[in-house]
């Protein structure tokens, strides 16, 4: 019986085009993908969801990519998408329907002590990324806006979940606040792990020691916004890496989450350019100096993006969006500039 997220896309992966005919019915089939407006199934061509093809390797059936929101995820977001869902329970039950599975069983809590599900681990993480909500209208919407973060609200790799346990360091005690949920992925698309970011509902983050945490397997891995093809950006947190996409969001981007996690983060096979967005410190410039090296190593061209203070996100917020325009522009490469300067997002 499919009990959770990972399982339940997997068996729709195995129907791909069924659930495609059925959810994203304004599209049509082409080749080796299905071609439709967008995740509620808006009649065009702009996303393209992958079926089963002789060069489709495991996990990536049903895998799908919006080009023009930048929008992506798997065919559990094509339900909550094309139905308009918000809960996960809604979008499982509905996966559950259309596969015709029974629906589990209530869980005691004796079955529950019994098999927990361990604290950090990947099934943890994908447990908690399946709980939560789209970001539209959250407290983490407003709390990325507050930053001036404004173009976030599609981005399927955020989410929102209203009470997220925080365990301080050394304590048993569980206590519980609204959190910013971040997918980690690895190259394919898959959740290796979440990120999560702890918020005060009268605003900021939650009054805690950590108020930011991460679980499950991040080496390597990112939080990713957009398809990658032969260009990247990549840094290190997430606030940091959007105060970019706010004036390019054509540009694909990674979020490594720390120093040490960008300085190891895996190459797509496809990149021939790598962008790096440099935070202004020491650990910054070392993981500058090893991504350098590393790419450089494989035939990647690296190329440094500084900020004006500490981090974009500084410079967005202090210095606005004109002066962080600018400094961002004068340092990509011109046929960068001529790509993804295009799509810019307007300046209010």
């Amino acid at each position: 019986m499919a009990r959770d997220a990972s399982e339940l896309a997997r068996r729709l992966a195995q129907n791909v085009e069924a659930v495609c005919r059925h959810y994203l019915s304004n599209g049509r089939r082409q080749g080796r993908y299905w071609l439709v407006g967008d995740v509620r199934n808006t009649p065009g061509r702009s996303m393209f969801v992958r079926l089963s093809g002789p060069d489709s390797g495991p996990g990536t059936a049903g895998r799908w990519t919006d080009a023009a929101s930048l929008e992506h995820g798997d065919l559990l977001d094509v339900i909550r998408g094309a139905l308009g869902l918000v809960d996960f329970k809604d979008v499982a039950d509905e996966a559950r329907r259309f596969l015709s599975l029974p629906n589990p069983p209530p869980i005691s809590s004796a079955a529950a002590r019994r098999n927990p599900v361990p604290q950090g681990s990947l099934e943890s993480a994908r447990r908690l990324f399946a709980a939560s909500r789209p970001l539209a209208g959250t407290l983490a919407e407003r709390y990325l806006h507050r930053r001036h973060l404004t173009g976030v609200a599609g981005l399927a790799s955020l989410r929102f979940h209203p009470s997220c346990f925080y365990r301080p360091e050394g304590s048993a005690e569980n206590l519980s606040f609204p959190a910013l949920i971040a997918a980690i992925t690895d190259l394919s698309g898959a959740i290796t792990g979440v990120h999560r970011t702890w918020l005060d509902p009268a605003g900021g983050k939650a009054p805690v020691d950590a108020p930011r945490r991460a679980m499950g397997n991040l080496l390597g891995h990112a939080v990713r916004f957009g398809a990658v093809d032969d260009v990247l950006a990549a840094g290190e947190g997430i606030e940091t890496v959007l105060s970019v996409r706010e004036i390019l969001p054509a540009l694909p981007l990674a979020a490594a989450l720390s120093s040490n996690h960008l300085a190891a983060m895996l190459f797509p096979a496809s990149l021939r350019l790598l962008y790096i967005v440099r935070d202004a410190d020491p650990a910054g410039d070392a993981a500058v100096a090893a991504l350098t090296a590393r790419a450089e190593g494989v035939g990647i061209e690296p190329h440094v993006l500084s900020p004006q203070l500490g981090d974009f996100n500084n410079d967005l917020c202090r210095a606005g969006l004109l002066a962080l325009r600018a400094n961002l522009l004068s340092q990509l490469r011109p046929a960068e500039v001529q790509r993804f300067a295009g799509h810019l997002l307007p300046v209010g």
